[in-house]
């Protein structure tokens, strides 16, 4: 069950209103008057919760479960527990995902400035802008409408948020223009200098970071993570992108529309990544590479070329990812002592 200390709760629904909702088709002639009150796992459910199934591996638990209707594809529809209701969709998660906001829709903020917060005269604050205690707002700031600054987040001066931005608590932003309907999680950094230097025989010299940090609309900026701005040009987040907590990009990065960034990722100085790149946990990209669009790096790999798009890579330095489990399988049958295909063992 979903704790409502901490999510807002809405409801109950009937079987009818999400069907329709998302699109499934109800099967087996349950009654779309049923009233439902939560989502929940298929192990836990009870009868008044939405599970879903999307995962082969997953269907003994769907066999067996107690939750009162489940989402899932047509390969599943006939397999499932006498009592439960069946909606059958091509996309079980995506329609679950959308049944969790329905029923927990996310919290908003009550507008205001609240009296601990610093808000400079000159900054400019939409409609419906929230401002929490201890935060900051800069000189010459705008924040578009229904812009949410929560506690102790501190936008420097000038910087420009689009309206329904949401800026976690202690989050820091200078030196950049961030889009609509963003969220930028707790603790991240946006705008900070670079790491650029300049080496000769007295130590390194440090660049003037003069650039941005372009953040476009529908982006989100994980927990701790941080975004240098750029050392003449700007660094680029494109539309969509989804960036996981502690994730550091450097400056003068670009990232296309609709990136997949996940933890502990490092990407370079003057990298350029395509549109809907994915990369795993723990990937290193050097700097002043380019990432072709629809590229898949596994986790931990690391990126010391540019890649072409539409192709998965993995390994350390990374190349296309059948040559890489290769060599993984090589690699185990050497340490088992035996020889890989059309090699011999003899001295």
């Amino acid at each position: 069950m979903v704790d409502s200390r901490f999510h807002n709760e809405a409801g109950p629904f009937t079987l009818g209103q999400i069907a329709e909702m998302t699109g499934a088709e109800l099967r087996g002639g349950a009654d779309p008057s049923r009233p439902f009150r939560d989502v929940g796992t298929l192990e836990a459910g009870g009868p008044e919760d939405v599970a879903f199934l999307e995962n082969r591996r997953y269907a003994e638990g769907f066999r067996t479960s107690r939750a009162g209707a489940c989402l899932v594809t047509p390969e599943f529809a006939d397999q499932a527990p006498e009592g439960m209701a069946v909606l059958v969709t091509a996309l079980p998660r995506r329609n679950y995902a959308k049944l969790a906001r329905l029923f927990h829709p996310p919290e908003i903020a009550e507008p205001g400035v609240h009296p601990a917060a610093v808000v400079d005269p000159s900054a400019a604050l939409g409609e419906g802008v929230a401002v929490g205690p201890g935060a900051v707002i800069g000189a010459g700031a705008v924040l578009g409408s229904g812009v949410w600054v929560e506690a102790n987040a501190v936008i420097g001066p000038s910087v420009e948020i689009g309206d329904g931005t949401r800026v976690g608590v202690g989050a820091a932003i200078s030196h950049a223009l961030i889009g609509a309907r963003c969220f930028i999680y707790p603790g991240a950094r946006i705008g900070q200098p670079g790491f650029g230097f300049e080496m000769d025989a007295s130590g390194p010299f440090l660049v003037p970071q003069l650039g941005r940090v372009i953040i476009e609309d529908d982006v989100e900026v994980g927990a701790n993570t941080t975004i240098d701005r750029g050392s003449n040009a700007d660094t680029v987040i494109g539309r969509g992108s989804m960036i996981d907590n502690l994730v550091q990009i450097g400056h003068n990065v670009v990232l296309g529309r609709g990136c997949i960034i996940v933890s502990q990722v490092g990407i370079s100085g003057s990298t350029k990544l395509g549109d809907r790149v994915v990369l795993a946990g723990q990937a290193g990209i050097a700097g002043h590479l380019e990432i072709g669009s629809d590229v898949q790096v596994a986790a931990k790999s690391g990126v010391n070329r540019s890649l072409p798009g539409g192709a998965v890579y993995g390994g350390a330095p990374a190349i296309p990812v059948r040559e890489w489990r290769r060599q993984i399988a090589a690699l185990k049958r050497l340490g088992q002592g035996k020889s890989a295909p059309g090699s011999t063992n003899e001295g």
